[in-house]
């Protein structure tokens, strides 16, 4: 009888003690790892530098043109001349230029043969102006991958005077020009004029104009 306690008492130890080995014995599974954040993607771009002349702080500038001239009834013939201007606001200026070009035959000359309407001396053209101009629109240009040019589109109108045709004659032109800052200090324009004058060369009297597209360099000082 003894014995069998001992049996049975033996079979509850082990029970327990395997209970307990497997209580005390298991290891905790570690926690779910949270799943990584969506990455931020860097595109390594790095900034361009933009190489942007600006206009010389001084106000004056002054250059020279050459270009084509259209005088009315006398053809089209080479035109070179000299402008200087002073800049009194960043929108306003005055300018003051002269230039040269020289007269073709006209038709009637051209068909009547022998026929001379002027002396190669009355055919030259010379032209003295004073003009007020506006910068209308500023703006930049573009070209390659790291130069910019400042810009200006601007109008301009004025009075002066020609001598052709062994007289001088009281002009108004006007016109509109495109400035393309090249330097701090050196700037390429493009202008087209109109140049208006009354000759009776025909014998009546009439306003002709006088085209003009020039090309010109100057620089500010």
């Amino acid at each position: 009888m003894e014995s069998r306690f001992r049996v049975l008492f033996l079979i509850a130890a082990l029970t327990l003690l395997s209970g307990c080995a497997n209580l005390f014995g298991r290891e905790e599974a570690p926690p779910p790892t949270a799943e990584p954040a969506g990455q931020v993607v860097d595109p390594q771009v790095e900034r361009r530098e933009i190489k942007e002349p600006k206009i010389d702080s001084e106000n004056f500038e002054v250059g020279v043109f050459g270009g084509i001239m259209s005088i009315e009834d006398f053809g089209s013939n080479v035109s070179y001349g000299a402008r200087l201007a002073y800049h009194l606001t960043e929108g306003f200026f005055v300018e003051g230029s002269i230039g040269q070009s020289e007269g073709g035959l006209t038709s009637f000359e051209l068909l009547s043969g022998d026929a001379r309407l002027l002396s190669d001396d009355e055919r030259q053209l010379t032209y003295y102006n004073l003009n007020l101009g506006y910068n209308l629109f500023t703006g930049e240009a573009f070209f390659g991958m790291g130069r910019a040019y400042n810009t200006n589109l601007y109008i301009t109108a004025g009075l002066g005077s020609t001598r052709f045709a062994g007289d001088d004659r009281f002009t108004v032109n006007y016109g509109a020009g495109f400035r393309f800052l090249l330097t701090d200090s050196v700037a390429l324009h493009l202008d087209f004029r109109d140049h208006l004058f009354d000759i009776d060369l025909f014998g009546d009297e009439k306003t002709v104009h006088n085209l003009e597209g020039t090309i010109s360099l100057t620089y500010f000082f």
